[in-house]
């Protein structure tokens, strides 16, 4: 990143000397890297999905395991287009990515897989600042809006993308996790206080989403299996983090 040389030239050129201005930038940078600060915020940038994201302190860095989420989705959303033709509805798959952070589940979504509609909300309007700012890094027609969770989305939607803080609240995190928002890692006693919430806020939707994604260590999968079912879900799939939930099609 300081040198703007790529990898493989540094690799085959270790006698590559480095000017006095970037040995300067650099030793500072390895400063904050050995005070564990994570190398998305040092760097401004990650990659998700193959893809570049922007990344401040604002918003937790994107998780390998987040990936899942995306090659679950496309599942999903190949199912869902080819059954259609059975259907009367023909609008195009709507997605929500509820507490979107960086935006790079909900911009993921909308690349990976063409026609669909894709809103990211957060309740943070730092977090909404970044997302905004993927969005526009990939050109995309995507709504940012701010919202706890559920609440200030007017509009329905068929698949929720939910990554939400599911650290419990006691546990402890290492040093480079100490460095990214508190809001976007716990989640109450047991970690699942937010999609209690959530849940429960799309139990009581007029259109009720039709899947719900959600991440959770696996540790939580079977509580939170529990409260999902009382708000008129039911397990479809587990995978690794990911559990894929389906709306009881006996409820409105």
């Amino acid at each position: 990143d300081v040198t703007g040389i790529d990898r493989a030239r540094l690799l085959a050129e270790p006698e590559m000397k480095i000017d006095t201005k970037k040995l300067a930038e650099l030793t500072n940078l390895l400063k904050r890297r050995a005070a564990h600060e994570p190398l998305a915020y040092i760097r401004g940038k990650t990659e998700f999905y193959g893809r570049e994201f922007v990344i401040t302190s604002a918003v937790l860095e994107p998780r390998p395991e987040s990936e899942t989420m995306i090659d679950v989705f496309k599942v999903l959303a190949k199912d869902w287009l080819s059954s259609q033709k059975e259907r009367n509805d023909r609008h195009p798959l709507r997605i929500a990515d509820v507490g979107t952070g960086s935006g790079a589940l909900g911009i993921t979504a909308a690349l990976e897989v063409p026609d669909i509609q894709v809103n990211l909300s957060d309740i943070d309007p730092q977090a909404l600042k970044v997302a905004k700012t993927n969005v526009d890094k990939f050109t995309l027609n995507i709504s940012v809006i701010k919202s706890d969770l559920l609440a200030q989305l007017a509009r329905d939607y068929d698949v929720l993308l939910c990554n939400l803080p599911y650290v419990p609240d006691g546990c402890r995190i290492n040093q480079a996790a100490g460095h990214e928002p508190r809001i976007a890692i716990f989640g109450g006693a047991d970690g699942l206080d937010l999609y209690r919430r959530l849940f429960k806020q799309a139990s009581k939707r007029t259109s009720q989403p039709l899947y719900i994604l959600a991440e959770a260590l696996p540790l939580q999968h079977t509580t939170l299996s529990s409260l999902a079912r009382q708000s008129g879900y039911k397990l479809q799939r587990v995978d690794d983090f990911i559990q894929v939930f389906v709306r009881v099609q006996n409820r409105t």
